[in-house]
């Protein structure tokens, strides 16, 4: 097993590397469920802060919203392994991202001796997405075009909101709920790969 203060040199040149940049991270549905496995990314997310990298949290919470719909007596549509939005499901959903899973995350920042404000896409207009276009998907080996509804893809992001709470020393946490040109919103399913924002 390596000692901590190997384990810091070895990180050393990264740490270097990406001081002051922005980190985008995303924490998949499935590691909502499990505390553990949540509990630790957030605590690698604080460490990062603390060096000097800029991190911004987007997260998912498919599972979560599966079982709010169950309890709510609502049942999720899934055509092809893709879930069918209407707007029942869309307002389960914020309920779950927004109001229960991203809640949570800055309750686990706080934690870890950082501050985190919680965020949808929606807020100051961060992500501007379209209606998702009909899709064409394989059910049982056949393919058939579906609408998801209320379901969204990315078409700008505007980051100014961002960079004002990173600049401030906020750790910016952001639920996949958008905003349209019409003022709707829209569930984000594919947002975009983690990464590194210069």
């Amino acid at each position: 097993m390596m000692k901590r203060e190997d384990v810091l040199m070895e990180a050393l040149p990264y740490i270097q590397q990406f001081h002051g940049k922005t980190i985008v991270i995303k924490l998949g549905g499935h590691a909502m469920v499990d505390p553990t496995v949540l509990e630790n990314a957030i605590k690698d997310a604080v460490l990062l802060h603390y060096v000097g990298i800029r991190v911004v949290l987007v997260h998912g919470g498919g599972p979560e919203i599966t079982e709010k719909m169950k309890a709510l007596g609502k049942e999720s549509v899934f055509v092809g392994g893709l879930r069918v939005t209407d707007s029942e499901t869309l307002e389960i959903a914020q309920m779950v991202l927004v109001g229960k899973i991203n809640k949570g995350i800055i309750s686990l920042i706080a934690k870890c001796g950082a501050k985190g404000v919680g965020l949808s896409g929606s807020d100051g207009n961060i992500i501007l997405a379209k209606k998702m276009d009909i899709q064409k998907v394989k059910v049982e080996g056949v393919e058939q075009e579906v609408d998801l509804g209320r379901v969204g893809e990315i078409e700008w992001i505007d980051p100014a909101l961002l960079n004002t709470l990173l600049a401030e020393g906020y750790i910016p946490v952001i639920s996949p709920i958008a905003i349209d040109r019409f003022g709707g919103n829209l569930n984000i399913m594919q947002i975009p790969p983690p990464g590194i924002l210069l």
